[in-house]
């Protein structure tokens, strides 16, 4: 069909629908839209009907927009504005590869056409397509050569091609045209001068760097900055007396900096450990009060030299009352000379401040205020903590807290002792007096939340959290707007260990969603950074987000939902109210009479929460409804919702898993999880050659991992099962099984790997699940071997001994409920303070929560 050329006054309407767009008056445009096609004439005018549909898309219209610009688009496929609309459609719908094809047809069209060239520039670099990124600044750059924006995108997009020497060459040639005064301040002008020094330093120019800092001094802004990057450089051109005088001076200026102390040794080259002790005895006289050239000795020193820089140390820490002190001694306990020195100090120091206030009975100096000993007991208690010894340690913070009762930290610290002794909601009871003494402090607000969801507290986190959320909202769905990514993870767990799987999923998918709305937020920065020439940001920006799923949050969040999609393939979600009934039937009247009072307890809770739940909902479809009204011309359509009920009855577990997979694939797979997880997904799914991938990316990584253990050998025991296997895949696999096992059998590969670490007992119990898989008649002998607890076994943590317990429990060692509750007592003997190792109906005789005790007590009352 031909192009329809607009007469006139159509054409002033269809420029007014472009001004519309561009000021977000999607409604006046519509009105414009149909002033045009009403006419017969112009009823199949493309370029209308494409702008009617973009329009209607930035109002969700989605199905009708897309209708639309198709049919426009047919009408008038000459069209660039047709097939660039085409393109807006498909990047607002993240459909970016597409979107670049429709921008490369419009400018079949229009080749010169700057809007198309700068949409087509931000998708390109937004998708990392870097070559053709440097072809589209090069075609703006040429169209618009007076515009500064085109040489700093064409000098970047070298950069980022790793380009240096031509990346360089662009910024100065650009730099020759920017007429500025010597005298004259202007920052944007400094950030370009800082990013052209980036630029040299990467490219390996070290001397034109240092050169080009003295040249441009004055007009760069950020002098501490200059400081730092010529004391790098004469470091890195070997020009050590002027890089050891610049260190003198940062240090000056920041003492409690490392870096400059790290610069420092650089430059002087110590040979000996008292030279290099020397450098900070010399910063003791410098900075009398400086903490850090006291701490950093600590590193390197051992035996009485560790002792002296140590007990100088701490007395000036205790005497002061720093209460990070434990935290930055904390990376020194991998080291157990260390450990015990520091132990046998602080023990030395609380028995004589006990007896005459002093640090050593033998000093001479003047007597410590009462606050010194309580910090010492602080220190360790936080110590004997960090080395297992719970016992003590609560000693220690019981003694403190009597003492000072008011002290926050205090509690803060005895929360920390029962989590780490294994008992989470004695830890939130204490988290929760911690946060009672000072309800204004957001910090500890969180902590509280964080350890009421680590005891499954959820709905009382949430409240925990509502102080400090956006009122008249939900807390959760503000927490949601607001990525609080901790929050959420802390959820998923929390409702994994419920096993709501729905609810945790919905948690996991929110987490996917914020990275995805990271990574397209990018969009906003492409221009801006242009515009405001803060360059060497923006291009650590794109360098963050290629690597932004590397994030902790993800990786937990990833690893949550694929363990979660694991357990719902091997047991699917089915029917919950048929369990109760096969349970109740076994029961005799007095256990059926609990059963029921506990039903009739929950159903009133539950009822409660509905109540308040829908009055919160009323309220907040009040306020959306506001909303959508307010912001009815802003872009964009609703999400789709996440239901629970739906995501945890997908039809498909291990290929939702598989999503969350892929970017731990590429960018976290240094890390041994990433490649077992793997394993666990392709081993359900029969995909052999991709579960040898998986165990050899593992094995580079950690060869004598339990878990990898495990996996090889349900490999080698798959393998030799598998009997519809093709020729050469088969092939690859004996060929690849015999370099990995030789020629002995799973059993005897068990045997040998058991041989090897028969002392550690996360190794044994794998071995022993190993042993009940391939002979399930191996029970005894399994449950010996992973039960055992002698003191001369290493790792005997309470993680492990819990896992024990649960494969007891669940028939991964085979099914013994005797030999269960026998091992419970022995661990409960070991780890008294963990809740899993309590007798039974020890949770019910402490409950924590109020509500839950007056309500028992409620019942109790009406069955009498």
């Amino acid at each position: 069909m031909p192009t329809i050329t607009l007469p006139p006054k159509e054409n002033a309407l269809f420029k007014r629908i472009l001004r519309c767009y561009e000021h977000k008056q999607y409604r006046n445009g519509l009105k414009f839209c149909k002033q045009i096609l009403s006419n017969p004439k112009f009823s199949e005018h493309g370029e209308t009907l494409a702008m009617k549909g973009l329009t209607l898309n930035c109002l969700g219209k989605k199905e009708e927009a897309y209708d639309l610009v198709r049919r426009g688009l047919r009408n008038d496929l000459k069209s660039h504005v047709c097939w660039h609309v085409y393109g807006l459609l498909q990047r607002s719908d993240k459909k970016y590869d597409e979107a670049i094809k429709c921008y490369r047809n419009a400018l079949k069209w229009d080749r010169e056409n700057l809007q198309i060239l700068r949409d087509l520039s931000l998708l390109q670099v937004q998708m990392r397509d870097l070559e053709g990124y440097r072809e589209t600044r090069y075609q703006l750059l040429q169209l618009r050569p007076a515009q500064r924006a085109s040489w700093i995108g064409y000098a970047v997009a070298y950069h980022l091609l790793e380009d240096y020497e031509m990346a360089a060459k662009i910024v100065e040639e650009f730099r020759k045209t920017q007429q500025m005064s010597p005298d004259k301040v202007d920052y944007e002008y400094s950030e370009l001068l800082l990013y052209q020094n980036q630029v040299l330093r990467e490219a390996g120019h070290y001397k034109e760097a240092l050169e080009h800092l003295t040249t441009y001094e004055k007009q760069i802004c950020d002098k501490l900055a200059i400081e730092e990057m010529r004391g790098e450089l004469l470091l890195q051109l070997e020009r050590l007396e002027e890089a050891t005088e610049i260190y003198y001076r940062l240090q000056e200026r920041n003492p409690e900096n490392w870096s400059y102390y790290h610069g420092l040794e650089k430059a002087l080259k110590p040979s000996s450990i008292e030279e290099r002790q020397k450098i900070y005895e010399d910063a003791w006289v410098r900075y009398p009060k400086g903490l850090v050239p006291r701490r950093l000795p600590l590193n390197f020193l051992s035996g009485e030299k560790f002792r002296e820089c140590l007990d100088r140390y701490l007395r000036m820490n205790f005497s002061k009352g720093c209460p990070p002190t434990f935290t930055t001694l904390k990376s020194l306990y991998h080291d157990k000379d260390k450990v015990s020195i520091i132990e046998e100090l602080v023990v030395g120091y609380e028995t004589s401040l006990n007896s005459c206030r002093m640090f050593n009975q033998n000093d001479d100096g003047k007597e410590e205020p009462p606050t010194t000993l309580l910090w010492v007991q602080y220190f360790l208690a936080q110590h004997y903590n960090m080395i297992n010894q719970q016992t003590l340690a609560l000693e220690y913070i019981n003694t403190a807290i009597e003492s000072t009762p008011t002290l926050i930290e205090l509690f803060l610290i005895k929360a920390k002792i029962y989590k780490h002794a294994g008992n989470i909601k004695e830890a939130a009871q204490w988290m929760d007096e911690a946060q009672a003494l000072d309800t204004a402090d957001r910090f500890i607000n969180s902590k509280c939340a964080k350890y009421m969801l680590k005891a499954g507290l959820v709905k009382e986190a949430e409240e925990m959290c509502s102080k400090f959320t956006r009122e008249g909202a939900s807390a959760v769905e503000n927490l949601n707007e607001m990525q609080c990514m901790w929050f959420q993870t802390e959820c998923a767990l929390a409702y994994k260990s419920m096993k709501k799987y729905g609810d945790a999923l919905k948690k996991c998918h929110e987490i996917e969603r914020h990275f995805v709305e990271i990574t397209d937020d990018q969009f906003d920065f492409h221009t801006y950074c242009m515009r405001k020439m803060t360059l060497r940001s923006y291009v650590d920006l794109l360098k963050l987000e290629d690597v932004l799923r590397m994030h902790p949050f993800y990786s937990k969040a990833a690893h949550t939902a694929i363990s979660i999609y694991l357990a719902l393939h091997d047991n699917p979600l089915t029917d919950h109210n048929k369990e109760p009934q096969a349970e109740s039937a076994n029961l005799s009247d007095k256990e059926l009479k609990k059963l029921r009072n506990k039903q009739r307890r929950a159903q009133k809770k539950a009822q409660l929460e509905e109540e308040k739940k829908n009055a919160e909902k009323e309220k907040q479809l009040k306020n959306q409804k506001k909303k959508k009204e307010d912001d009815d011309e802003e872009m964009g359509g609703p999400k789709e919702e996440l239901i629970p009920d739906k995501l945890a009855k997908v039809e498909n577990p291990l290929e939702e898993a598989v999503k969350f997979l892929t970017p731990l694939k590429h960018l976290v797979k240094d890390k041994i999880d990433t490649h077992l997880l793997a394993f666990e997904i392709y081993f359900r799914k029969e995909k052999y050659l991709l579960m040898l991938q998986s165990i050899k990316r593992a094995l580079a990584i950690e060869p004598n991992h339990p878990w990898l253990h495990q996996c090889l050998v349900r490999f080698f025991k798959g393998v030799s099962e598998c009997s519809d296997l093709a020729e050469p895949v088969r092939d690859v696999l004996k060929q690849e099984i015999t370099r990995l096992f030789g020629d002995s059998n799973a059993s005897s590969y068990n045997q040998a790997f058991l041989t090897k670490h028969s002392g550690s007992i996360p190794h044994r119990v794998a071995v022993a699940k190993m042993m009940v898989h391939l002979d399930p008649s191996a029970e005894t002998k399994a449950v010996e071997l992973a039960t055992a607890l002698d003191e001369s076994l290493s790792n005997r943590t309470i993680s492990i001994c819990t896992e024990v317990l649960e494969a007891l429990r669940n028939g991964e060692l085979g099914s013994s409920k005797e030999r269960a509750e026998f091992y419970r007592a022995e661990c409960h003997k070991l780890f008294p303070y963990t809740l899993a190792f309590m007798p039974a109906g020890y949770e019910e005789n402490t409950k924590i929560i109020n509500g839950d005790v007056s309500m028992e007590t409620e019942e109790l009352a009406n069955d009498m």
